[in-house]
């Protein structure tokens, strides 16, 4: 190559790496004037008491936001565009599993590092709602594990309560199984958690849904799913984020393991043996979780409202407290 093709070859480098340049600083003042982007942990003022949601703002392109949110039942859905300016945010997205017609409208004001609004619930009632920042949750070291705990003594319901007072609790003890023998409601344990180390053995019937909620907020989907296509919304998923990397799930009846590591966000599940997530972060909570409250510890909960299910082992390993 003569000296005028290295000249004009290395002048077009040039020029491209000026015009990426461009590109990324135009995306990061872009980012820099939208303080919408981020994670929201959301919490709806409802006329029958509260309720949590989340919220995701994300940047398409240079200037186009769109969203994901999850609500007070279901799993994560898109927002196909985000309207952010002058500090007010809009964003409009189709039903679920709510029961209305129209779509959900939620607005609202950004103020420093919260978000107040106002949306419409399924009765057509106006309430508000208030979004927080979502905590990263990173951790500073490696996590020091503590002395396991028997969370299920095989007698009583001991250390357990139900969720709702004013719903029937199906849960019992027989034969030394924690059994949800009429579902309806969910159990939760009295004592919380921040990082800890699960093991749950636990079978159930054919056709059978139901999950256990990490602190209360993450649900960890249990449904009879054997033979079929890993899923985000079946068993060893987070429910409607994470997706299994294979199916271990066992036929109905059998007995199946599952062990779960949870530490700030990042999560490593194994069922029957097999590594099916591994050290993945989840974004946010999953319909039906308590609260969205991330920062704070929480329960163990074991849904109970829609399968039968036993379990005859939950045992836990708690991560001790940072220095």
């Amino acid at each position: 190559m003569n000296a005028g093709r290295w000249f004009r070859a290395g002048t077009l480098l040039l020029l491209l790496g000026l015009g990426l340049a461009l590109v990324l600083a135009g995306t990061s003042l872009a980012r820099e004037k939208l303080p919408i982007i981020g994670r929201w942990d959301l919490t709806v003022q409802g006329a029958e008491g509260d309720y949590p949601s989340w919220l995701e703002v994300q940047l398409s392109g240079r200037t186009t936001l769109v969203g994901s949110f999850v609500g007070r039942f279901g799993s994560a859905r898109p927002i196909s565009r985000v309207e952010f300016e002058a500090g007010r945010v809009r964003f409009s997205l189709p039903v679920q599993w709510e029961d209305r017609k129209d779509d959900l409208h939620f607005e609202g004001r950004l103020e420093g590092e919260t978000i107040r609004g106002e949306t419409t619930d399924d009765q057509g009632r106006n309430v508000t709602w208030t979004g927080r920042r979502a905590p990263a949750l990173k951790r500073g070291h490696e996590p020091v594990w503590g002395t396991p705990v028997e969370l299920f003594n095989g007698r009583d319901l001991s250390g357990w309560k139900a969720r709702s007072a004013s719903v029937k609790n199906g849960w019992t003890v027989q034969d030394g199984l924690l059994a949800n023998a009429i579902p309806g409601n969910d159990l939760l344990t009295e004592q919380k958690f921040n990082d800890f180390r699960l093991q749950a053995e636990f079978r159930y019937r054919p056709g059978s849904n139901s999950g256990i909620y990490l602190r209360g907020r993450y649900e960890l989907q249990i449904e009879d799913n054997y033979g079929g296509e890993p899923d985000a919304h079946k068993i060893g998923g987070i429910y409607g984020f994470l997706t299994p990397r294979i199916n271990a799930a066992r036929r109905p009846g059998e007995w199946q393991t599952v062990d779960v590591t949870l530490v700030g966000r990042v999560v490593t599940i194994t069922l029957n043996g097999e590594l099916i997530i591994d050290r993945q972060t989840i974004p946010g909570i999953t319909g039906g979780a308590l609260d969205s409250d991330e920062g704070a510890p929480g329960p163990i909960l074991l849904q109970g409202d829609h399968g039968s299910i036993d379990f005859r082992k939950v045992t836990l390993t708690p991560g001790m407290p940072e220095r």
